[in-house]
């Protein structure tokens, strides 16, 4: 008996539970061709991007403590992190897309790097657990913001920093017209014949839409209880990286 194909979700993203529910359901389903457009729909500049985060997260301080790569998909922040000359500690890969992990677990198996299948609203260590921790284009995901960034400042020493590392939309007007011609009329077309899904990548640029500002983010760290925090754009503003400590 053949089956009814289920109903091809809305792009738009979706509020509370099942805004979680969503955005599991379409990091699962994209999973085998994830590192793929990553590289070709940023253009390779998301390798220069997690190469200025690392360069914020302050972990010369503490080479062999514990680090946290949360919402960490395929894992190649936390790889990058691993591979920083002088880095002698472990990380710990959170993702709550578990093919995400197993996508990304052929590039870890000989690095110290724990695999861990986690929410990142409810992160599953304890209090006071890591030295630093790494965000890569994640809390733009997240069903409640306020809840995840207080979460990842739980798990973190005193002192420990995070960075987050998010896209944004750039504020020069002919920028943004560029930008935003790309994320509503290529990405999506490309991003729908290459992974195969219906709606993921129409859900990408919805879901940048909607995210607060960079400035507006870097209250939000504050309200939360970061200090000594800080934002810079990248790109001409496509991206931004944030930063605080706990």
């Amino acid at each position: 008996m053949s089956s009814v194909p289920s109903p091809v979700p809305p792009a738009a993203p979706k509020q509370g539970v099942e805004r979680h529910r969503q955005v599991q359901t379409l990091f699962s389903e994209i999973a085998p061709r994830y590192d793929l457009l990553n590289h070709v729909l940023s253009l390779n500049i998301d390798r220069s991007w997690r190469s200025k985060a690392l360069d914020r997260l302050g972990w010369e301080d503490s080479p062999e403590g514990v680090y946290l790569d949360a919402c960490s998909g395929t894992c190649d922040l936390a790889l990058e992190l691993a591979h920083r000359a002088g880095f002698r500690g472990r990380i710990a890969a959170s993702d709550f897309a578990q093919p995400m992990l197993v996508q990304g677990a052929p590039k870890i198996e000989r690095e110290a790097i724990d695999a861990v299948c986690g929410d990142s609203l409810r992160l599953p260590f304890p209090d006071d657990t890591f030295e630093g921790a790494t965000v890569g284009f994640g809390v733009r995901n997240l069903s409640d913001l306020r809840a995840g960034l207080t979460d990842l400042r739980r798990v973190l020493k005193p002192g420990g920093r995070l960075v987050v590392l998010e896209f944004t939309v750039p504020p020069n007007p002919i920028m943004r017209a560029g930008y935003l011609f790309y994320f509503h009329h290529v990405l999506p077309v490309v991003g729908r014949i290459v992974s195969g899904h219906p709606w993921a990548y129409t859900y990408l640029p919805e879901s940048v839409k909607e995210f607060p500002g960079p400035a507006e983010l870097g209250v939000l760290f504050e309200t939360v209880g970061f200090t000594d925090g800080g934002w810079t754009l990248l790109t001409g503003g496509i991206a931004a990286l944030h930063w605080g400590s706990a």
